[in-house]
């Protein structure tokens, strides 16, 4: 039962990054919808990825016996670019917007590479999914990466 509770741990921190990376990329889009249509169009698809990613989690969390997580990371604890989006957009600074999206891709990154490196006994089937969605937010923070540079060369 230990060992299911280190595993339930550690689904939980990847649910509430992915509750962050929600948050952020919602608040992101709801920012944007006068502005920047493209924007919007790929925000929304990235919080539908971390919702989807969540409720993946949280069965997993379910079938281990825990309480699956419902809330964000703690202050501190992996940094929260994503609630500041709304302030780094009200001058309409793509770059800088695009730039707080990479900062939180990083945060996610970092919070699925301590998900593996864990000493949590994860079983086979559980370290596949893990490595398989922190795969997909790789390539979300490759695609924010590519849109930043993009809006470097042209301010």
């Amino acid at each position: 039962m230990a060992q299911n509770k280190e595993t339930v741990e550690v689904l939980n921190d990847l649910i509430r990054i992915n509750n962050d990376r929600t948050a952020g990329y919602t608040r992101a889009s709801e920012d944007t919808k006068q502005v920047d249509v493209d924007l919007r169009t790929i925000f929304e698809r990235l919080a539908d990825e971390s919702r989807q990613n969540a409720i993946e989690l949280t069965a997993q969390v379910g079938r281990l016996g825990g309480e699956p997580a419902t809330g964000t990371t703690t202050s501190g604890k992996i940094y929260r670019a994503w609630m500041n989006v709304k302030d780094m957009f009200t001058g309409k600074d793509r770059h800088a917007l695009l730039a707080s999206c990479e900062y939180g891709e990083d945060a996610a990154q970092k919070a699925y590479d301590e998900a593996l490196a864990s000493d949590a006994p994860l079983p086979t089937d559980l370290r596949q999914l893990i490595t398989s969605q922190k795969a997909s937010l790789r390539n979300a923070h490759d695609m924010i990466k590519k849109y930043r540079d993009l809006h470097e060369v042209t301010r």
